[in-house]
């Protein structure tokens, strides 16, 4: 399956080619009064929105709910506190029992407005409110934009591991505006970055490049570059998620690069020490190691790499790194088979794969290499 870019003067229209279940993703600046128009062309018969928000936006997400009450029946509308804690069987009980109260059918549909939290929580409650309801993105984070509202993954967190709940729901639109990240606070935009620069080492070598040469325009925000980065990300994953959506043929894996190692930070320096963003640029470094003492691509590749997470102001080390505690912590990934570790590590620029049977003894060495 294909995916494809279609590109206007402010806005562009990226296509998740899933055959019948396909959907586009709009990305574009000062384009709020645009949504409830997208909404009626892309859904036909919204009677019901339940809009399901990051607490840190309500005035964006009021602003949207006013202007879906020009084309639904009925709105209604809650916060959900920021942070990770939120993504928990209470929390997600909690919404349920919501929607439930709100008089939700099979037409209703979830629109989940917020960061990569929100769109995993409201995905979930989407996907198993009735066995299922539609779903809308709406991302607020630069993280969210480019990856976790793309794609279909939905989930929870058990207290000890990290999306291990969740579901396979596709939204039927996502909603890209950038100018949602105006009030975004530079820590968190920043955060985001080390996804778009994912893309470019697991899939596309040209965009890495062109991110290279505009970092500091990145890191400033400047307009045409975000949304040229957005809008390339959004296709990378389109493409990948067009050809594995669910994780069967291991294509999909690429997306995890940096990611074990990632979860693993998180878990044991505890949620909210560091951005999820932060601990994938950390975990990437980490990634790169080990791909070069497995003899996979040759120590460019790490210095172009911790260059570029360099001067997007990412962090590249983790001084409070416990080796022996993330370990038993990615044992429990899910790209774990048969008890052996299994890493996603790059061969060039570009181009990444899916490595089995690694020596945990090289893994405790790709860690230390960047405490």
């Amino acid at each position: 399956m294909n995916s494809n870019l279609i590109t206007g003067q402010d806005e562009s229209t990226v296509t998740v080619d899933l055959g019948d279940r396909s959907y586009p993703i709009h990305v574009g600046t000062e384009a709020t009064g645009r949504f409830a128009a997208a909404l009626d062309h892309t859904l036909g018969d919204l009677t019901h929105a339940l809009v399901i928000h990051d607490a840190a936006v309500d005035n964006w997400a009021g602003d949207l709910a006013r202007e879906i009450r020009n084309v639904a029946n009925r709105v209604d509308i809650v916060s959900v506190a920021s942070g990770e804690p939120s993504k928990s069987i209470k929390q997600f009980e909690s919404l349920l029992d919501w929607m439930l109260q709100c008089g939700a059918d099979r037409r209703s549909v979830v629109i989940a407005v917020g960061g990569g939290v929100i769109g995993d929580l409201a995905g979930f409650v989407a996907a198993s409110f009735a066995r299922g309801v539609r779903f809308v993105q709406v991302p607020t984070t630069l993280l969210a934009m480019v990856d976790s509202s793309v794609g279909g993954k939905t989930g929870i967190n058990l207290t000890g591991a990290k999306n291990m709940v969740g579901a396979f729901w596709q939204p039927h639109l996502v909603w890209v505006d950038t100018s949602a990240m105006k009030t975004l606070p530079h820590r968190s935009y920043i955060s985001g970055l080390a996804e778009v620069i994912k893309y470019g080492v697991i899939d596309d070598a040209s965009f890495f490049a062109d991110l290279e040469s505009n970092a500091q325009a990145l890191v400033d925000r400047e307009p045409n570059v975000l949304r040229h980065a957005i809008e390339q990300s959004c296709l990378s994953k389109a493409r990948v998620v067009g050809e594995d959506e669910r994780e069967t043929s291991g294509r999909r894996a690429i997306l995890n690069y940096g990611h074990t190692f990632a979860h693993a930070i998180e878990a044991t320096a505890g949620y909210g020490a560091l951005l999820h963003g932060e601990a994938v640029a950390i975990g990437m470094q980490m990634a790169a190691s080990l791909a070069i003492q497995l003899g996979l691509c040759e120590p460019s590749l790490l210095e172009r790499q911790t260059k570029l997470l360099s001067q997007c102001q990412l962090p590249i080390t983790f001084p409070d790194a416990d080796v022996e505690a993330m370990l038993p912590v990615m044992m429990r990934d899910k790209k774990v088979a048969h008890g052996k570790l299994r890493f996603i590590l790059p061969t060039k620029i570009g181009s990444v794969e899916l490595v089995g049977d690694v020596d945990p003894a090289h893994v405790r060495t790709a860690i230390k290499a960047h405490v």
